[in-house]
């Protein structure tokens, strides 16, 4: 992956089912828009366990819960606009 951050978004049913689909979109649009298509390696995965907790999306070692639309920019933001 050449030191790129990986993203790890859930796509297994249940995390589809409660907002992912919204949220792969918002994580896709954001990293174009920010210019980070080259320093992120994006992918859909299955399964964190940690279903009852989800959506879930997973940036390199760091697992985030009950993600929506809106708190997935804040984590990208406070993972990728560090000043």
């Amino acid at each position: 992956m050449n030191n790129k951050t990986e993203v790890v978004i859930c796509l297994g049913s249940s995390c589809f089912a409660r907002g992912n689909k919204a949220t792969l979109k918002v994580i896709d649009k954001y990293l174009k828009d920010n210019s980070l298509l080259d320093k992120v390696f994006f992918h859909g995965g299955h399964c964190f366990g940690k279903c009852a907790e989800g959506p879930v999306v997973r940036i390199d070692d760091e697992i985030y819960t009950g993600v929506t639309e809106i708190s997935i920019i804040e984590i990208l933001n406070s993972k990728f606009k560090k000043e």
